[in-house]
């Protein structure tokens, strides 16, 4: 698309349905991602493949609604989550009439081999744990979860043991990630901000329900400490992965369109300053991720779609 100089040697890597949520191995060789074969039917699964789109296989065992897969262990294992502990059915979609919310259901961790056999459950306590990411040796495993009565981050062991929390406000902390050095996390965040967002904030968790409508992106040390707000651009600005620098965050937003509507790639200092828009597709551009090497992005988007709603995964040359 004109003004997207950052990127250069597109490639669509899927065809059809919803891909989403695509990270590197770590040896940059192969993508793990979610994908719901039709828009609007059935559930996400796990899948991988290499990062020419081929040699394509689900790791999940089809059964309820997965999400968040990441390569740990050194690409020998995939971590992702799960609801088939709780339900093998679908889970029923949230109710619209309370706004544009995300269902925080009934999800474990589980962990198996890149072909899909040896899985592992690492949690089991009914409550949300997702979104789960490695630190850069794959030792260590940053994820978000609701076991003590928050919407909070914690780190773990790759095996599940030595869990701790590392955040301790009031409101969602999600979808972290660990710096390339591993000193650092970036997360998205929503915290309220009076006593009615509060309370309208634990009345939705109750349901097991979050309205992400104004996230903002924040960095800490590893261990939570030094918390500090990056953005404050309003809106939904989520997604967030360091640049291979670490210096910079390249994030997804909405704060450009009034209706709220149309997501694009941006890239931010650490400290908040220099944002840049790096995409200029209609509707949806999300979900970005360097290769180890910093050559390559991979991320999602409505371009080229078949059908409305259709998001399929892109794999471009990095220019700085």
């Amino acid at each position: 698309m004109p003004g997207e100089t950052h990127l250069s040697n597109i490639r669509q890597l899927t065809f059809g349905g919803n891909n989403a949520e695509s990270y590197f191995s770590r040896d940059g060789q192969w993508l793990t991602f979610q994908r719901q074969d039709s828009v609007g039917r059935g559930c996400d699964q796990q899948y991988v493949m290499r990062i020419d789109g081929s040699g394509l296989r689900r790791i999940s065992n089809g059964e309820g609604r997965t999400t968040c897969g990441y390569f740990i262990d050194g690409d020998r294992r995939v971590i992702y989550s799960s609801t088939h502990g709780h339900d093998l059915r679908c889970p029923v979609p949230p109710d619209r009439s309370l706004g544009y919310v995300w269902p925080i259901g009934h999800f474990e961790l589980y962990t198996v081999k890149p072909d899909g056999t040896d899985r592992r459950q690492l949690t089991n306590n009914g409550a949300y744990n997702a979104e789960a990411t490695a630190s850069p040796d794959g030792r260590q495993v940053i994820f978000t979860s609701t076991r003590d009565g928050d919407i909070e981050l914690y780190v773990m062991n790759i095996d599940g043991t030595n869990v701790r929390r590392i955040t301790n406000r009031v409101g969602y902390d999600g979808g972290a990630f660990f710096s390339p050095d591993g000193s650092m996390i970036v997360w998205r965040a929503q915290y309220p901000g009076t006593a009615a967002d509060t309370a309208d904030y634990q009345q939705l968790l109750g349901e097991r329900l979050v309205r992400p409508s104004q996230l903002e992106l924040w960095v800490a040390n590893a261990d939570g400490s030094n918390a500090r707000r990056v953005t404050s651009l309003g809106r939904a600005n989520f997604a967030p992965f360091f640049h291979p620098d670490g210096k910079r965050i390249i994030f997804t937003s909405n704060h450009e369109d009034p209706r709220g509507r149309e997501f694009e790639l941006y890239m931010v200092k650490i400290d908040g300053t220099a944002i840049e828009r790096l995409t200029h597709s209609p509707d949806f551009d999300g979900f970005p991720m360097f290769s180890p090497d910093g050559r390559h992005l991979v991320f999602a988007s409505n371009r080229h779609g078949t059908i409305d709603g259709e998001t399929n995964l892109f794999i471009a040359d990095w220019r700085e």
